[in-house]
């Protein structure tokens, strides 16, 4: 099992917290996001890791066994970003993971196993996080339905916490025969509309051209930071000792 790492992105919404590195690089309990990232892929038994860089990608280089680049970064979105490791995902299943969350590395185990060309977690606790996180849960949350452990919806504003199942954590698992199917959902929308999508809005795609992805429930023991209130929180919890349920520290 390999492991890309899509880390091309500045994360502005940080503010100065980026103007010289990668969010990913920012620190929070005694490591920096990225380190606490390669530690549970590790600690679950993954091979090579790579990360696909951009915005001062030369920072990330001690972090991977091989760095690739999105040399567009700037003006495209996260699924530019992770064809950028198109030769790796035709030859190999990979755990994909986003550059600004922290996890357990069971997260990671349950996700290694399943047999799925495409599959993804996603944290039916999501509502104890985002309530310490926002005011409203809803203002941050993305309609989610998984049904017999496969997704069935995924994206859109909720009216109604109803609505949200369960909320999508920025992990998946693409086999060779599940990056097929998505090199050819691109081709069919064009590079346009590719350039824009994110990986949620693909997720959907897969989804309407009928490609199943597994959902693998799992509850808390991680977090996404977005802003430096995220930071903020984390922090304080870590500081102040706190039993959270989504402490991803092992």
């Amino acid at each position: 099992m390999r492991a890309i790492i899509l880390a091309a992105g500045r994360g502005s919404r940080m503010g100065a917290v980026t103007d010289d590195q990668p969010k990913c690089l920012t620190e929070i309990g005694g490591r920096p996001l990225i380190a606490w990232q390669t530690a549970a892929l590790r600690e679950a038994a993954a091979g090579d890791i790579t990360i696909i860089g951009g915005y001062r990608q030369e920072l990330l280089e001690p972090h991977a066994d091989q760095i690739l680049e999105n040399t567009r970064w700037a003006d495209t979105n996260m699924v530019v970003t992770l064809a950028a490791a198109s030769e790796i995902l035709r030859h190999h299943a990979c755990i994909i993971s986003y550059s600004d969350i922290l996890y357990h590395p069971d997260i990671i185990r349950a996700l290694s196993r399943s047999k799925a060309s495409i599959a993804i977690t996603y944290d039916r606790e999501w509502e104890k996080l985002w309530s310490d996180r926002f005011d409203d849960p809803l203002d941050d949350a993305e309609r989610f339905e998984a049904q017999d452990g496969y997704l069935v919806s995924i994206g859109a504003k909720p009216s109604n916490l109803e609505e949200v199942k369960g909320q999508y954590m920025g992990l998946l698992k693409i086999s060779p025969p599940g990056w097929q199917a998505i090199e050819n959902h691109l081709s069919v929308i064009g590079r346009d509309r590719a350039d824009r999508l994110d990986m949620t809005g693909l997720l959907g795609g897969l989804l309407q051209d009928k490609i199943p992805v597994e959902a693998i429930a799992i509850s808390g023991k991680w977090c996404e930071i977005d802003s430096q209130i995220d930071l903020d929180l984390y922090r304080r919890n870590i500081s102040e000792g706190a039993n959270w349920s989504h402490d991803w520290r092992w």
